[in-house]
């Protein structure tokens, strides 16, 4: 017999939508209940979806106490509160990327939530996509031999081209843009996605870490109002993992003709994998055998995969597990913590412990 989930919606913007959409697709989850200190947009929120409970604030939701699970998706800066206190009430949480904005707080949220027992999960959008599930299964069964080298590229144009809508007369965007609005720039934004595939499709942690981040002219200024627009648009790691490869891993806002593009190229010492995604679709490449001697790239078929809020769900059900873990986006954190600091000036290599 299915048990009902009972679901808190943490957060109403375009994000929390989505949330919203996958939950209400899958049988027995019901979303009871949302929060968000926006009294309109929580109410059309509620009407969309058919939500029953409505709160403006995260306490007020916690005292009412109707619902097993939350889905974090408040701002960046929100999570670490936030999500701490839904641990402390007993909450299983899926948190949306990233977990924390520093290391120490991601530490904090990991432990209190392994100590009480919770299913902890971070929406790292693209290590849910069939081509890395199935990349990191090759890669672990020496398909293409001992790693030596991968490229790691995260690319979007919406600086460049306007497919997102309008960043200099839209105020949605500033929290991309200025560290004075709570943005971390292309390393809290898409970097922890980058790193995350990186990691998690070699099966390696990072071991030493150089790093430099960039932040160009946009604008007369660089305001837009009252916001400084200096947060960073590009950066790029060098780095090795445990085992003894090295790889290259960078993004950036830049990239025209590319809207949201992931794309991971491995090599090791029989052949090589190479993945492409969108997020939405993906693909995977293998040359490897006797196709190294002419570099011919085959197809690989990789079987459909559940997404993170399914596994949230399943590892709910099931008692415990779920992945992408606090744990695993706490690894990552430490490496844009490490990004963050060297800043456009660059770092000398960091080793991790």
């Amino acid at each position: 017999m299915t048990t009902t989930v009972r679901l808190l919606i943490l957060g109403t913007g375009s994000m929390g939508a989505t949330h919203a959409r996958a939950f209400a697709a899958m049988d027995g989850v019901e979303i009871v209940a949302a929060v968000d200190p926006t009294v309109d947009a929580l109410a059309a929120f509620a009407q969309e979806f058919g939500v029953p409970q409505t709160f403006t604030t995260l306490d007020e939701a916690i005292t009412w106490g109707g619902f097993d699970a939350a889905a974090n998706v408040t701002p960046d800066a929100v999570h670490y509160p936030t999500t701490l206190a839904l641990i402390q009430a007993g909450k299983h949480v899926l948190c949306e990327k990233p977990l924390a904005t520093n290391y120490a707080n991601a530490l904090e949220m990991t432990e209190a939530a392994e100590a009480q027992g919770l299913v902890n999960m971070v929406n790292l959008t693209f290590r849910a996509t069939a081509a890395a599930i199935r990349a990191r299964s090759l890669v672990q069964e020496g398909a293409i031999g001992a790693l030596r080298h991968f490229d790691a590229a995260y690319l979007q144009s919406w600086l460049v081209g306007n497919q997102w809508g309008d960043w200099r007369t839209e105020e949605r965007w500033l929290w991309r843009l200025s560290r004075a609005h709570g943005s971390h720039g292309v390393v809290g934004d898409i970097g922890v996605h980058i790193i995350d595939l990186a990691t998690f499709v070699t099966d390696r942690d990072i071991a030493r870490v150089q790093s430099a981040t960039a932040t160009f002219p946009k604008v007369d200024g660089d305001r837009i109002g009252e916001y400084g627009l200096d947060a960073n648009d590009s950066f790029t790691l060098a780095v090795g993992i445990k085992g003894g490869a090295m790889g290259v891993i960078h993004a950036t806002r830049w990239a025209s003709g590319h809207v949201n593009d992931v794309k991971l190229d491995l090599y090791g010492d029989r052949g090589g994998l190479r993945l492409r995604s969108t997020g939405r679709e993906s693909s995977l490449e293998l040359c490897a055998g006797e196709d190294v001697h002419t570099q011919i790239w085959r197809k690989v078929e990789c079987p459909q995969q559940p997404s993170h809020y399914q596994r949230f769900v399943e590892a709910i059900r099931a008692g415990g597990g779920g992945s992408p873990s606090f744990r695993d986006a706490t690894k990552v954190q430490k490496v844009l913590d490490i990004c963050l600091e060297a800043g456009d000036f660059g770092s000398s290599v960091v080793t991790i412990d």
